[in-house]
């Protein structure tokens, strides 16, 4: 079979209405220097259409080549999983990344759902609140880690201090002002701040919510069982 490509000149020179609005909407101090087609069509389609894409991509070359000779071509086929759903034109604008369309994509795109609670790492030696992580210092992670490994056992400030300061430590805090630590640490965990709560006259306690997940990991410290 013979496959010839023609045009209508008459037809082709007249600008139709869409690229004349499309130029006019140009940018200042921009032109138009070619143009893309998409076409969507598999071989399959193609096939029983009697031509192939190598056919259509050579007609399309002659056709310009005939029209404006000094023009050059840069003909590039989409591929895609087979398994790719949608309209052909649209997996091809999307494979080749026609902007437009790879924007709407990311517009038409699921997003994720963002992770709620608290995730303490004490093998990564971090927390993680409702996705983000939270910028605890290194004592402020000590503090909440020795709570967490004596979960629902309320400790006394003096032992807080001992465990977690060397004897002679110049900034080791007195029992009092342990206190601030606490305050520190509560105002990171945000509106999660009750996990670490106060026990009037008696020191802190660790309580789990629902919404807590502590990962202990491998070479993380073992919980103390009392």
């Amino acid at each position: 079979m013979s496959h010839t490509a023609t045009l209508d000149r008459t037809a082709s020179a007249a600008t139709p209405a869409s690229i004349r609005s499309s130029a006019a909407a140009l940018p200042a101090g921009t032109s138009p220097r070619g143009f893309a087609l998409y076409v969507g069509l598999d071989e399959v389609k193609a096939a029983i259409d009697g031509v192939s894409l190598p056919i259509l991509v050579d007609a399309l070359r002659r056709t310009i080549a005939e029209l404006a000779p000094s023009a050059e071509t840069s003909a590039a086929v989409a591929l895609a999983p087979q398994s790719a759903g949608g309209r052909d034109v649209d997996v091809v604008r999307l494979a080749l990344k026609e902007p437009s369309a790879t924007a709407r994509a990311k517009q038409e795109a699921p997003k994720p759902e963002t992770e709620t609670g608290v995730v303490v790492d004490l093998s990564r030696k971090r927390i993680v609140i409702d996705g983000e992580t939270a910028p605890l210092t290194f004592k402020e992670f000590e503090l909440l880690q020795y709570l967490v490994l004596r979960e629902g056992r309320t400790i006394e400030r003096t032992e807080l201090v001992t465990s977690l300061w060397e004897t002679g430590d110049a900034s080791a805090p007195g029992e009092r002002t342990i206190d601030v630590h606490v305050r520190r640490l509560r105002s990171k965990l945000g509106r999660y701040e009750e996990i670490v709560r106060t026990v009037r006259g008696a020191g802190y306690r660790f309580d789990r919510h629902a919404d807590v997940v502590i990962r202990y990991g491998t070479g993380a410290p073992s919980p103390d069982r009392f």
